[in-house]
């Protein structure tokens, strides 16, 4: 059985939507560890039935999403993520999840499982929807200042994690710059790129443009944080307003209301497509333990997602083959 922590006391939407998400998940092939205030999550427990699966470990404190990340860490060492993340560390659960602050996730990370050896910097692997299918971009806001060795740590190991947990076969690598061309950027990116285009072990497809990524045109976008998490969040935007828009524009008029009506299914299958909460969370990689980052905002129903993507994550023993990769295990 697989063993999740989940840290329920981070999320913009307060515990209780958290405990309800970890209900939805409740089955027999997964045992979910609550992470947070005792007397709290009992109470919120009390409301549902059947819970044998589901277990509460105290944490007294919360970091929250204004502190600094590291401060944080070394004045609270019983926040929530803290003592989620050492029960990975201590072999009492597989992986760790939590929507709270990213930056406390990332160091708990790094200070209680630790890089995996010769690892620079993690980076967040998030798995998004595109015309082609499912594709990788990373970093999605783990590293925001790169180097080129970073990228190309980067590009490798999100080879690894496509092909071990989205079972990609010899996943194609785009570098997001400003041009296709090949000496198109900044000095970073140039360099980057050369470093990625020598690498034989990678399947590097070149430059891709911003347009390329929600086409699919490669199946891995590798990028630094900073533009990552940029991109991400305006694709998340871009398709709910563009959702939004359909909706409104349908309901205005009887004639489209008819038309909506019988094209409900397709704008259902669409909308499920585009639909980030359907992906639940997104690894850290480059940790000796699986750690696996939800939205701030995410509902009982993304948290539900962020379980079974954390439970397959396990399964896929994905970073099994990152520690055999890097550390030449």
């Amino acid at each position: 059985m697989v063993k999740i922590a989940f840290d329920v006391m981070g999320g913009d939407l307060g515990y209780q939507e958290m405990v309800k998400g970890a209900v939805m998940a409740n089955n027999q092939d997964i045992e979910i560890i609550l992470v947070g205030d005792e007397n709290l999550l009992k109470n919120e427990l009390e409301k549902y039935d059947d819970m044998k699966n589901i277990s509460i470990v105290h944490a007294s404190q919360l970091i929250g999403m204004d502190e600094e990340p590291a401060t944080a860490y070394k004045e609270k060492r019983d926040a929530s993520i803290t003592v989620a993340t050492r029960l990975v560390k201590d072999g009492l659960a597989d992986a760790v999840i939590s929507s709270g602050s990213t930056g406390a996730q990332m160091t708990a990370g790094i200070f209680v499982l630790g890089r995996i050896k010769n690892i620079k910097r993690p980076a967040i692997a998030t798995y998004y929807p595109t015309a082609n299918g499912i594709k990788i971009l990373l970093d999605a806001g783990a590293t925001p200042d790169c180097d080129k060795e970073n990228l190309h740590q980067f590009s490798l190991m999100a080879s690894i994690f496509g092909i071990s947990f989205l079972k990609m076969d010899n996943p194609t690598v785009g570098l997001l710059n400003i041009g296709s061309e090949d000496k198109k950027g900044s000095i970073l990116y140039k360099d980057a790129f050369k470093l990625l285009k020598e690498d034989s072990k990678l399947n590097f497809y070149g430059n891709i443009e911003g347009r390329d990524v929600p086409k699919g045109i490669v199946d891995i976008v590798v990028c630094d944080g900073f533009v990552g998490n940029i991109v991400l969040k305006l694709m998340e935007g871009l398709s709910s307003v563009l959702l939004n828009q359909i909706k409104e524009n349908i309901t205005s008029k009887i004639i489209y209301k008819i038309g909506g009506l019988l094209s409900k299914g397709a704008f259902r299958n669409i909308k499920a497509q585009l639909d980030y909460t359907e992906y639940g969370g997104a690894p850290l990689l480059g940790l000796k333990g699986i750690s696996m980052i939800s939205h701030g905002s995410s509902d009982a129903k993304t948290m539900m997602n962020a379980i079974f993507a954390a439970k397959r994550a396990v399964e896929s023993k994905f970073n099994e083959e990152l520690i055999k990769y890097f550390e030449g295990v």
